[in-house]
């Protein structure tokens, strides 16, 4: 291999140089290839730590853009010479050049003077306004860069603000805003903040029910006249601002059609003399395709109401969410031709179709397994003309085992069905309404699935839920399962696998009969979708609870022979807590530092000893402790036994995980990035097992931690993130005390340690 790699280098550096070459060779004459262009900060008033932002900013800012690079080459300018001149409008030369291909951005097209006088003017509204640019021009090889250096001056900061408005109702409510104000003195001056004040403003003045009012109706006069690198600001509402747009207004009627068509000839409406009035609203809805609450109930508004951006954005939502239409658009239009201060509201609604079919194929893969699934799935939309989603989704595959030692439960195929039936809306016996900013829901699911681990057994699985899911602003999230039933039987128990229970106890868990039925509540919290951060989070805290109370009346106790069935099954009692912590720092445009901490807590009592095989926690895998298979860590420093011919080792599980993960993300080239990872942890016994003796989880657990690391590449396809990882484990908890440590042991130049302890893990998106 190092053999090969040595005849090849010199081919690929050879090819990459050609590849360089031609590109300039194909230029024309007297013109130069413009390959950067960058920006130098000359300055001793900014600190350093702003240097490079700023920087990165006004690098932004240049025109235009030098051709792609991947790797220091151009290969779609490449493309673009090799193609040549196609003869016609279509064809393979035609597609390379114009499609794939990207033609020169030669030195002539720069402007220079065109981008000093841009950056100049981004350094004046971050508040430098004195700023001074020039710009300079290096050529190598026919290649050229354009260097801009900007002086800044010393930075311009807020003396004060000043709200000059008058006494009537509009200029109280504008003045009521200033306490929010996003310009404060003593904060560098800044035209984005001023922008960003004038929608603030606008804001929450639409949401004291002046509709007409928008940003352009505010100026921010600045005045830096006699002030020591100083300004101040004076809002104002402009003279000529229209007489509508200082009056609040009111909502007059509301008009719903919710079978809002589109014809070959537009949109089209029905007759609104053929309207239903309900509870003040006037539904459109002749062919009585909805039932009138479930419309009524989305409408935020009211006739007489003041008129509210926020309950009209509200409105929006529940009408979007409701997950019926299309398309939903509305407007509003003065009554009387604006001689009043009230509006007609109209609500457009444009179904979806009724019924979908959607087939899908999927490719699994996790470590050493490997598989596929087909999920065909129906659904039926307003099945009950009440907004209600039906789905009826089928399903099977398979997972095989193509690497590692051979598990006797790798391999299986699987099927099932389920039904689910979701109302928009809380189904309760009593009034509970949680939140109106989005669309609560009620859920009901059925399932059934078959699984056949072919040389092992059989399970056959069963479940039942009702529950709600809600969010409660756009960072916290809701749900709620009332009541989760599960009811799991085994069959068909193979004779080879019925004669390892008696030499692998362990594995008689995972074919005992489960029956659990209780409360399961998930709270999540994230600000991830707020790109402007540096510091963003997810939170995901899970409470699991079955059969408490239940066995609290019977007076189970497994311990005391105790222990009772529901449907040939012992029914599980147990409280499970899970907590789920990330937290992903920027460290640059294309630098990320993700960090992940777990914890997991099952607590079985009366009826159980231990928490059912499902419900269990496990360590390793692919978007786990990496440098372990999945299900082949733990629990504790319990050392996991291979058995019989095929080296089978039983699947490892745990009622305690604790879990830590960190890993450097950053961009190599184009889609192709990389990482370097650590993770730390292990599962652990409730109680003491004699089987498995060092599994019981203890004070010293953190003696028992199991460390991984290793490096890994991501391709960014846009639509999905293909990830490969290597990993080797730096601590070994089954290992004797004093040696659990094995950085001493490492060498990548034994095949024998490589194959024992290097793990390849293919798998789609992120860890974490």
């Amino acid at each position: 291999m190092n053999n090969i790699f040595i005849r090849l280098s010199p081919m690929v550096v050879a090819a990459l140089f050609f590849i360089g070459c031609s590109n300039i060779k194909y230029l024309p004459e007297g013109e130069n290839l413009y390959v950067k262009g960058e920006v130098k900060i000359d300055t001793d008033t900014i600190p350093d730590r702003y240097i490079a932002p700023l920087t990165t900013n006004l690098e932004d800012l240049l025109r235009p853009k030098p051709n792609t690079t991947i790797l220091g080459m151009r290969p779609q300018l490449y493309l673009y010479n090799i193609a040549g001149e196609p003869k016609s409008d279509r064809g393979f030369r035609n597609w390379l050049k114009n499609k794939v291909g990207q033609p020169p951005v030669l030195l002539s097209d720069v402007n220079r003077e065109y981008n000093e006088n841009i950056l100049r003017n981004r350094l004046e509204n971050l508040g430098f306004f004195n700023a001074q640019v020039a710009s300079d021009t290096t050529i190598e090889n026919r290649k050229a860069t354009v260097t801009y250096t900007a002086t800044p001056h010393i930075i311009y900061r807020i003396n004060s603000v000043t709200f000059e408005v008058d006494s009537s109702e509009l200029g109280k409510a504008i003045k009521a805003t200033e306490p929010e104000s996003l310009l404060q003195p003593g904060r560098p001056y800044s035209l984005d903040n001023i922008i960003a004040e004038r929608e603030r403003i606008d804001w929450a003045i639409k949401n004291a029910g002046y509709y007409y009012f928008s940003p352009d109706h505010l100026i921010v006069e600045v005045d830096s006249t006699g002030k020591d690198h100083h300004v101040d600001l004076f809002v104002k509402v402009k003279e000529e601002t229209p007489a509508k747009a200082k009056q609040p207004y009111y909502i007059n009627n509301i008009y719903i059609y919710p079978n809002y068509k589109l014809t070959e000839s537009g949109y089209q409406r029905a007759d609104s003399t053929q309207a239903e009035r309900y509870r003040g609203y006037y539904i459109i809805d002749p062919e009585h395709t909805f039932r009138r609450f479930a419309l009524a109930n989305a409408i935020i508004f009211y006739p007489g109401e003041l008129y509210t951006r926020g309950d009209q954005s509200r409105t929006l939502r529940q009408l979007v969410g409701m997950g019926n239409f299309s398309f939903v658009r509305n407007e509003f239009v003065d009554v009387d031709s604006g001689k009043t201060n009230r509006l007609d509201a109209y609500y457009y609604l444009t179904p979806m179709p009724k019924r979908g079919l959607r087939t899908e194929l999927l490719g699994k893969t996790a470590a050493v397994y490997n598989g596929s699934e087909i999920n065909v799935n129906w659904q039926h939309r307003n099945a009950f003309k009440s907004a209600e989603l039906l789905t009826f989704t089928v399903f099977g595959g398979f997972e095989t085992q193509t690497g590692g030692n051979v598990n006797l439960n790798s391999s299986f195929y699987r099927y099932g069905a389920e039904v689910s039936l979701s109302f928009p809306r809380m189904i309760a016996p009593f009034n509970w309404q949680p939140t109106r900013k989005y669309v609560p829901r009620s859920i009901f699911q059925v399932g059934y699935e078959y699984l056949n681990r072919r040389t092992a057994y059989s399970l056959n699985s069963m479940r039942f839920s009702f529950g709600y899911q809600w969010q409660e602003s756009i960072e916290k999230n809701h749900d709620l399962k009332v009541l989760e039933v599960a009811y799991v039987q085994p069959r068909n128990i193979t004779e080879s696998y019925q004669a390892m229970l008696d030499t692998v106890p362990p594995l008689r868990h995972a074919i005992e009969p489960m029956f659990t039925f209780g409360p399961l509540y998930n709270y999540t919290r994230t600000n991830t979708t707020n790109a402007e951060l540096k510091h963003t989070y997810y939170i995901k805290g899970g409470l699991d609870l079955s059969a408490n109370l239940y066995g609290i009346i019977r007076g189970a106790n497994a311990r005391k022979g105790r222990q009772y069935q529901i449907l040939d099954a012992y029914f599980s009692q147990y409280v499970k807590m899970e907590a789920d912590f990330r937290h992903y720092m920027k460290l640059g445009a294309n630098a990320t530092l993700a960090s992940r901490a777990m914890a997991g807590f099952g607590y079985s009592y009366g009826n159980s000893t231990q928490l059912p095989y499902v419900k269990q926690f496990f360590m390793g895998g692919p978007n786990g402790l990496r440098a372990f298979r999945a299900r082949a860590l733990g629990p504790g420093s319990y050392t996991p036994e291979f058995y019989g011919e095929d080296n089978f080792f039983a699947d490892q599980t745990g009622d305690i995980k604790f879990e830590l993960n960190t890993e450097y993300r950053a961009k190599l080239a184009s889609i192709i990035h990389w990482a370097a990872f650590i993770d730390a942890g292990n599962i652990w016994l409730q109680h003491s097992d004699p089987n498995k003796p060092g599994a019981a989880f203890s004070r010293h657990f953190i003696n028992e931690m199991a460390v991984g690391a290793g490096l890994g590449l991501r391709f960014d396809l846009s639509f999905l993130i293909l990830r490969t990882d290597l990993a080797m484990p730096l601590r070994i908890p089954y290992r004797p005390k004093g040696e659990r440590w094995v950085l001493d042991e490492i060498n990548f130049r034994n095949s024998d340690w490589r194959r024992n302890n290097l793990v390849f893990n293919l798998a789609i998106g992120y860890p974490f």
